[in-house]
């Protein structure tokens, strides 16, 4: 396991800790984290801590992919968790966020049927022989969620002072983008779905 491999394994470990910080009912426990008030904005330092680690984690999906280019080391296993690292931490932060009422409902429920319907092209494009490179549209909406998610961990500040909610401004801008990259996948890649030669089954 080479040093891009690792460090998406780390990614995958930080996600679960991530899940584990906001889920977990610490309370039942007698353990409560300390909530900070600012100018009439009550922060609660599990989603600052939980953000924090959101920021590296997704650091390290840029680092592990530079340097596999880099020193030669991209691997089907590296590929393959790559795309589950990616998969768990942004569904399952938007989901939770969601539930918390910090982001709009609809944007995880885009983001992941988005993502099962974009995988299904790809994987019937690799079927019939087509390596699925990335699309611009795509980079804008992963950079839209991950700014959009990075601000509703700090409670939208300081913009939220001002009362603008650019975080959920920059998870519809993502949700809109990822609507319109599913149809630019559809449109590059549906040759391989409906011009693939159906496999006759004797019965």
């Amino acid at each position: 396991m080479n040093l891009p491999t690792k460090l998406t394994v780390m990614r995958i470990l930080m996600t679960f800790i991530i899940i584990f910080i906001l889920v977990f009912p610490f309370y039942s426990i007698g353990f409560y984290f300390p909530q900070y008030n600012i100018e009439g904005v009550v922060v609660k330092s599990e989603y600052i801590i939980a953000g924090i680690l959101f920021i590296i984690a997704s650091l390290t999906d840029f680092i592990d992919g530079y340097l596999a280019r880099k020193n030669n080391q991209v691997t089907d296993l590296g590929k393959m968790l790559d795309a589950i690292a990616d998969k768990i931490l942004v569904n399952s932060v938007l989901i939770i966020l969601a539930c918390h009422g910090f982001i709009y409902t609809i944007v995880p429920v885009i983001i992941v049927l988005r993502d099962i319907f974009v995988d299904a092209v790809k994987m019937q494009a690799a079927g019939g022989g087509k390596v699925v490179a990335a699309i611009k549209t795509g980079k804008i909406k992963t950079a839209s969620l991950m700014i959009g998610t990075v601000l509703a961990f700090f409670y939208n500040l300081p913009f939220e002072l001002m009362n603008l909610d650019i975080a959920n401004l920059f998870l519809l801008i993502g949700s809109v983008m990822s609507i319109i990259s599913a149809i630019e996948y559809f449109n590059l890649y549906k040759k391989y779905i409906f011009n693939k030669k159906e496999e006759q089954i004797e019965i």
